[in-house]
C-alpha cells in the first residue's frame, strides 16, 4: 500500500533525474513510496528522461505542464495528483538530504506532528557544502523579512525540503497563492488551525549537475509572494503587479511628454508650434514609449510564469499587447487632449487618460498577449 509520495518540481533537470531516483531508492528502503516529477515543459526534456526510467520503475510519475510555470504552483498540482496519505516536496537537484525523509515521515504517519520540514539554520544544520555563502546571506534576510510579515516563527520558513499529510494540503489548496512563494511558507501562512511542527537540521549540498535555475526575477518573486499573503485579499496580485508596472510606465510616459513639450517649447509657453499639436505629438511618443517599456517588464516580472521567449514569440507578442491597448491608448490621447482644451494642465491630462487605459489594458492583455490566468 502506498505510504509516501515525493513530489520534485523541475525545470531542466535532465542530467539530475536518474541520481535523484537513485537516491530516493537508497534512502526509502522498507517504505512503499512513489516519486511525482512535476515538469515545466522544460526545454532539454526533463519530463522525456523521467518517462523513460518510469517504463522500467512504476514508482516513478511525470506530470508535464503547458503553458504555465512556477515553483509553488508546481508543488501543489503534485501534492493534488498523489493517492499517497503522505507528501514531501524537495528539489530534485541534490541539495536536499533525502535521508531526512525516513525520519520526517515517522514525524508525520505517527501522528504527533502535522508538518515536518527541513531547516538550513537550525542548530546542528550546515551550509558550508553549498558553497555560496552569499546565496546563505540573503536567504537568511529573506527568513527575517518572511517571518515578520507572516507571522510564522521557524529557523527556516523559507524551506523547500517539507512533508504532511496529503488531506490536510488538499483541504487548502484553494486559498495558497502559488504565486511565486515558497510554498511551506504559504501552507503556514494560509492554513487557519496551528498546525505542529517539527524540525530537522539539513546539511544543504551543492547541486548534483547544471546551474540554478534562479533567475533575477527571484527576489521580486519573492516579494510579490509576501505582498499576496498580506494584501492579496484586498488587490489580486495580477492587477497589482499589472499596476505596479503600469505606475513605472506613467513614469516613462511623463518623462518622454516632457522631453518633446520642451522640444516644442510648449512647456515654456514660448512655442512656434500650436500647444495642442504639441502635446498631440508628445502624448501619442509618450504612450507608445510607455507601451512598450510595459510589455517588456510585464513580460519578465507580471507574466514570469507564462513568459515569452525568443524573437518570434516575444515580436508576437508585443503586436497583440499593442493592438489590445490600440482602443485604450485612443481613449488615452482622446480623453486627455479633450481636458487640455477646456484648460486642464496638461500633467492631470496625461494622468487621466493613463488611469482611464489600464484597466482596459490588463483585461485584455491577461487575456489575448499571455493567455487566461
Amino acid at each position: 500500500m502506498l505510504q509516501l509520495a515525493v513530489i520534485l518540481p523541475t525545470y531542466n533537470e535532465r542530467k539530475n533525474i536518474a541520481l535523484m531516483v537513485q537516491r530516493l531508492d537508497a534512502a526509502l528502503q522498507g517504505l512503499a513510496w512513489e516519486a511525482v516529477f512535476v515538469d515545466d515543459n522544460s526545454p532539454d526534456g526533463t519530463a522525456d528522461e523521467a518517462r523513460r526510467i518510469a517504463r522500467d520503475d512504476p514508482r516513478i510519475r511525470v506530470i508535464e505542464r503547458i503553458g504555465r510555470r512556477g515553483l509553488a504552483s508546481a508543488a501543489i498540482e503534485g501534492m493534488c495528483a498523489t493517492a499517497a496519505p503522505v507528501v514531501a516536496v524537495m528539489d530534485a537537484d541534490g541539495q536536499h538530504d533525502e535521508k531526512l525523509l525516513p525520519q520526517m515521515y515517522e514525524a508525520i504517519a505517527g501522528g504527533e506532528y502535522d508538518v515536518a520540514y527541513a531547516s538550513r539554520f537550525a542548530e546542528g544544520a550546515s551550509t558550508e557544502a553549498w558553497g555560496r555563502p552569499d546565496r546563505v546571506k540573503a536567504s537568511g534576510v529573506a527568513n527575517s523579512i518572511a517571518r515578520k510579515v507572516t507571522g510564522v516563527d521557524l529557523s527556516d520558513p523559507m524551506s523547500g525540503f517539507f512533508m504532511l499529510k496529503g488531506e490536510t494540503l488538499r483541504a487548502d489548496a484553494h486559498r495558497l497563492s502559488g504565486v511565486g512563494f515558497k510554498i511551506l511558507l504559504d501552507i503556514l501562512a494560509t492554513v487557519d488551525a496551528p498546525l505542529r511542527v517539527k524540525e530537522f537540521p539539513m546539511n544543504f549540498s551543492a547541486r548534483l549537475e547544471g546551474e540554478s535555475k534562479l533567475d533575477r526575477t527571484v527576489v521580486f518573486e519573492f516579494l510579490v509572494g509576501l505582498y499576496d499573503k498580506w494584501l492579496g485579499r484586498f488587490i489580486p496580485t495580477r492587477f497589482a503587479l499589472f499596476g505596479t508596472v503600469g505606475g513605472l510606465g506613467a513614469v516613462v510616459h511623463l518623462t518622454v511628454l516632457t522631453l518633446v513639450l520642451h522640444l516644442f517649447g510648449a512647456d515654456l509657453q514660448v512655442s512656434h508650434y500650436p500647444k495642442e499639436t504639441a502635446f498631440i505629438v508628445g502624448q501619442t511618443l509618450a504612450a507608445l514609449t510607455a507601451m512598450t517599456f510595459n510589455f517588456v517588464l510585464n513580460n519578465e516580472l507580471t507574466y514570469s510564469d507564462k513568459r515569452l521567449r525568443g524573437i518570434g514569440p516575444i515580436t508576437r507578442g508585443w503586436l497583440k499587447f499593442a493592438a489590445t491597448c490600440a482602443f485604450g491608448m485612443l481613449a488615452n490621447i482622446g480623453v486627455s487632449t479633450a481636458l487640455v482644451r477646456i484648460g486642464v494642465h496638461t500633467y492631470p491630462a496625461a494622468i487621466a487618460g493613463i488611469i482611464l487605459a489600464s484597466v482596459w489594458n490588463f483585461a485584455l492583455s491577461s487575456k489575448f498577449v499571455w493567455g487566461k490566468y
